[in-house]
């Protein structure tokens, strides 16, 4: 009937329900997966790192879809800075504001040379500047006491104590990235020379020496330790778990985490301490900057030189403590 047709036909007073946000179309979401081979397959970058970039990239064009952009060519530099802005409005730290940065600027490169943009519109994108905070230390009064304590816990041969004594000396003498510990195989080792093979990031491989006190737990370990946890499983990996896997990282972490904090009197926390502090170590006795960057694997000499700032702040703090005019 005309009234009831009429009733069902007026236009409702309220708001219609909020359409959900655009969510990046197929095309992008391709280019965003075909970075993400770039990245492994080329560059070299660990399944971690790899992950961490797509995150980022998902992120940028979550963002983006929500003005409306559904393609690559529509990315502009004002989106990219409209993404960090909300970023940085969400509580996001300085550091992870600079990483999304460097990823945004690796991706529109990378979209450039495989022709799937004209023109890269990160060129002028800038984020705030890390910031700079100076790693954790030990004192070397510290270490020793640190591998004192290994090296008695292990007295008796207790497997894992033997294993544990072996890494942080290692940790310590060669200052490796604690991934890269857990990495190792036995035939990295080349005990005559006392040196050690080390895949690194981006799968770099590098040789560093360790010293004798290093070189005697891990010959320890070996003879005592490992034959005891390995089973047919175990494979060729230096360093293995209470069943006889391959270590990994977190049990790495656990085990270091325990021992510095039954020394009570330093804040540092993990195995990177002790990378940080043999770096520093090592300048502190005079070794060459570079050497120090080929040891610990450093793409940048710039990264290395934290090192020299954390040796000049402890001579800074020695001094104030010693000198009666400081």
């Amino acid at each position: 009937m005309p009234g009831e047709y009429c009733q069902s036909k007026r236009v409702s007073t309220q708001d219609p329900p909020a359409a959900p946000p655009a969510a990046p179309d197929g095309d992008i979401q391709l280019a965003a997966a075909r970075f993400g081979r770039y990245l492994e397959a080329e560059r070299g970058r660990s399944a971690h790192t790899v992950r961490a970039y797509l995150s980022d990239v998902e992120s940028l064009l979550a963002h983006a879809a929500t003005e409306g952009v559904h393609d690559l060519a529509g990315l502009e530099l004002g989106t990219l800075r409209r993404w960090l802005g909300a970023q940085s409005e969400s509580g996001k730290s300085r550091a992870t504001l600079a990483r999304r940065a460097a990823t945004a600027r690796a991706f529109t490169a990378w979209a450039v040379r495989e022709e799937l943009i004209e023109a890269d519109p990160a060129l002028r994108l800038k984020a705030p500047k890390r910031e700079k905070s100076l790693p954790g230390v030990l004192h070397q009064q510290q270490v020793r006491r640190l591998v004192d304590d290994a090296e008695s816990a292990s007295a008796e041969g207790d497997p894992l104590a033997l294993r544990n004594r072996a890494m942080v000396e290692l940790l310590y003498a060669t200052g490796v990235r604690v991934g890269e510990l857990a990495g190792m195989d036995v035939d990295d080792l080349d005990p005559d020379r006392r040196t050690l093979r080390v895949l690194g990031k981006g799968n770099k491989e590098r040789t560093v020496p360790y010293g004798l006190p290093a070189a005697l737990a891990v010959d320890d370990w070996l003879r005592r330790g490992r034959p005891a946890l390995a089973t047919g499983t175990s494979g060729p990996a230096l360093f293995l778990g209470a069943r006889g896997g391959r270590v990994d990282q977190r049990q790495i972490r656990s085990v270091v985490k325990e021992m510095l904090e039954r020394l009570g009197d330093t804040a540092a926390t993990g195995p990177h301490a002790l990378r940080h502090s043999a770096a520093t170590h090592l300048l502190d006795g005079g070794a060459d900057l570079r050497a120090v960057q080929e040891i610990l694997g450093h793409s940048s000499l710039a990264t290395t030189q934290i090192y020299t700032h954390v040796s000049v702040e402890r001579l800074r703090q020695s001094y104030q403590q010693a000198h009666p005019r400081a």
